[in-house]
């Protein structure tokens, strides 16, 4: 299932991504850090939702409360909790 996220405090402003038997799958950031963000979206490709949210959840840009990287771990945990709650 395709999603997409609007992220709140980084340079990035929109997350699109795909959910599969619980695996995250193409994921693009409009805006933000092209190099970085290509290479989040590598990094995690296949990878299962809960992994990727324990790794990336709370990591901060510079002095930011959040990046781009932990706002992906809030998408996916929205998402989480959306499914729980259904």
């Amino acid at each position: 299932m395709k999603y997409t996220y609007q992220t709140k405090g980084t340079c990035s402003t929109k997350i699109e991504f795909e959910i599969e038997n619980d695996r995250i799958h193409d994921v693009k950031y409009t805006g933000g850090c092209n190099g970085n963000l290509k290479a989040i979206s590598k990094l995690v490709e296949g990878e299962k939702v809960e992994d990727i949210i324990s790794k990336l959840k709370g990591v901060e840009c510079g002095n930011k409360k959040t990046s781009c990287a932990d706002q992906l771990a809030k998408a996916l945990e929205t998402i989480t909790e959306k499914s729980i709650g259904a």
